[in-house]
């Protein structure tokens, strides 16, 4: 067998508003330990993401136990940068927009969780029906407008190898 080429989604990252804040919600989904915290002061840093100007990026990336791999990445820019600011979403998807899609073992608990840590758009969980499986399913989104969907399974579910197929 071939060794892959490109790796598994190492982390998503998202340039926030408020960098506490967000780090409280995405604790509150369960992402309970630090990768990486920390100021960037090199310039690549900056280069990386586009701007020619030099200025300190604070960072605080979170990840669940275990593996290094689908970490969350929050990041936030220099007030001083020439950057554009999107305004944050609010309500149902768009086209073109990504959504972050975690499984959960309780969705009552980790909705309640994320409700008093800022989600800013959450409405009831759906039970979502297709042909092999149904299960409670929800999108809300995080402090700064982030599409989140939340599937009430296990999450032990996310180390399957095989494709799901209807039965």
């Amino acid at each position: 067998m071939m060794e892959p080429s490109v790796s598994a989604l190492i982390r998503a990252t998202i340039f926030v508003r408020e960098l506490d804040k967000a780090v409280a919600f995405y604790r509150a989904l369960g992402f309970s330990e630090t990768y990486y915290e920390g100021v960037l002061e090199h310039p690549s840093a900056n280069a990386i993401i586009g701007f020619p100007q030099i200025r300190p990026l604070t960072i605080h990336i979170v990840k669940r136990p275990g593996p290094n791999y689908g970490m969350i990445g929050l990041f936030k820019l220099d007030e001083s940068l020439d950057a554009d600011t999107v305004p944050p979403a609010e309500g149902a998807a768009r086209i073109g927009e990504v959504a972050l899609i975690f499984y959960v073992r309780s969705m009552a608990e980790t909705l309640a969780a994320l409700r008093e840590a800022g989600a800013t758009w959450s409405p009831e969980p759906t039970l979502f029906v297709m042909p092999h499986r149904e299960q409670l399913e929800v999108c809300l989104r995080d402090c700064d407008g982030v599409l989140i969907n939340l599937v009430e399974t296990d999450p032990a579910g996310q180390e399957r190898t095989d494709a799901e197929v209807p039965s």
